[in-house]
């Protein structure tokens, strides 16, 4: 899979934006607020930024040498469930990201890494066996 794109997404984030999560977080809640739910106990948001790192470390992994990143993912989508997250609400998280990174690049983000965005959550649909409520990013057909 193509990556360099998508670590590019990453850094250019960093430089921009302090913390990611409050813009991730901000965007989730607010167009799905029913997921809101279950963060109703971390108050201090540790741990949104702790579940947003781990997303970034597993993808970056993925598209990199591709240890445990797959596997990972897959885990913590069946420990979700567990949470009584649903699989489509899991894999939104993915292009929530997604979405806030092109946000924050504004103008640098380009058309590569729509289209590596666009194949990472392609496969991410594929890994964790979904079928319908496929996750995209905001005004892309994919």
């Amino acid at each position: 899979m193509p990556s360099q794109h998508i670590v590019v997404s990453f850094e250019l984030a960093a430089e921009r934006c302090e913390d990611l999560a409050p813009l991730v977080y901000a965007r989730l809640f607010g167009e799905h607020p029913e997921t809101e739910v279950f963060f109703i106990m971390d108050r201090t948001g540790a741990a949104r930024g702790s579940m947003l790192a781990w997303v970034i470390n597993a993808l970056l992994d993925v598209v990199g040498e591709g240890q445990y990143g797959r596997n990972l993912i897959q885990a913590e989508a069946v420990n979700h469930q567990g949470l009584g997250v649903s699989p489509a609400q899991f894999r939104l998280f993915f292009a929530t990201l997604a979405a806030t990174l092109k946000d924050v690049l504004g103008e640098a983000w380009c058309e590569g890494m729509e289209r590596d965005w666009a194949d990472l959550l392609a496969d991410l649909d594929r890994w964790l066996g979904s079928n319908d409520n496929r996750v995209a990013l905001p005004g892309s057909t994919g």
